[in-house]
């Protein structure tokens, strides 16, 4: 019998080690005893209690026990239930299960199991007819992070144009940046003398993209080559300038300027730290989609 217990002892100390019966790879946040009476127990929070009820910022909602994104913001919406509510969820981040009631669907994360709440249809209360009724104890949210890009590649109508159709970007704005007085006007900086160049603001979601994409893009929809102008467009003001806002863009920047070389074009494009970048006139903003319009010197070619 002693050796038995013996044996038996050792198996279980295999088993302990090996990490058997359990993912021991998987590790979990820690949670409080009223975390726990929700996400493990099963349980509800009481409605009109949660943070995140009438919670509008920009963002992803992540599983509180495992971190694994579940929602974006863009599908919440206020279903006065008094719980947070979504009509829809990232693909393959929740798991739909009977309840033990036998009449609703639970939701569950798909990476850990932590209980979500229920999921409702039929009720017409968004297009998609969906609701997803989530604790607030049951999520944590991650903010959208964002940053700014500012680009000169000619007119600034189709820069704007075309970083405004590219996914992950928040506002592209035109304005003037790189000259010496202030609050310049666009008869100003088309006369002459100012210094500035004709420039577009990119302010992007970097959880969506980043900047050495816009980089990239930025170089295949106007003529690098070209100095002090663009196709029909002649002038200082329609330089080709990156105006960078920190070292990485920089560094960024640099490197693909070294690629184009590499393919045999002669970049013109400057590197210049980003300094004011002045707004242009109210009718200058997103000409082209306020005009039903496309650029005439600007296309799209794939250079890298």
């Amino acid at each position: 019998m002693k050796y038995i217990k013996v044996i038996i002892l050792f198996f279980l100390l295999l088993i302990d080690t090996l990490g058997f019966g359990e993912d021991s790879s998987m590790k979990y946040n820690e949670l409080t005893l009223e975390e726990k009476k929700v996400i493990l127990d099963k349980g509800t929070e009481r409605p009109f209690s949660g943070k995140y009820n009438h919670y509008k910022e920009a963002g992803i909602y992540i599983c509180k026990r495992c971190n694994a994104p579940l929602y974006r913001s863009g599908d919440k919406f206020d279903s006065g239930c008094g719980w947070p509510s979504f009509d829809d969820e990232i693909p393959k981040a929740i798991k739909h299960i009977p309840d033990a009631d036998g009449i609703r669907t639970e939701i569950v994360c798909a990476n850990c199991g932590a209980h979500l709440g229920h999921i409702f249809s039929g009720e017409n209360l968004t297009p998609k007819n969906i609701r997803h009724c989530v604790n607030s104890i049951s999520l944590n949210f991650k903010a959208n992070k964002q940053e700014k890009a500012y680009f000169a590649g000619g007119c600034f109508w189709g820069v704007e144009y075309y970083f405004q159709k590219e996914d992950g970007i928040i506002s592209a704005a035109v304005g003037y940046m790189g000259g010496n007085i202030e609050n310049p006007t666009y008869k100003e900086v088309c006369k002459g003398g100012t210094g500035h160049i004709e420039t577009t603001e990119v302010v992007y979601n970097t959880s969506k993209t980043d900047f050495e994409k816009l980089a990239r893009l930025f170089f295949e929809i106007h003529d690098p080559t070209q100095i002090n102008r663009q196709g029909p467009d002649i002038g200082e003001q329609y330089s080709s300038v990156i105006f960078y806002v920190n070292n990485e863009q920089k560094q960024i920047s640099e490197k693909l300027i070294k690629l184009l070389e590499q393919k045999g074009y002669k970049v013109a494009t400057k590197l210049m730290k980003a300094d004011k970048f002045w707004k242009a006139e109210d009718y200058h903003q997103q000409y082209y989609q306020n005009n039903g319009k496309t650029p005439y010197c600007h296309f799209y070619q794939k250079k890298f």
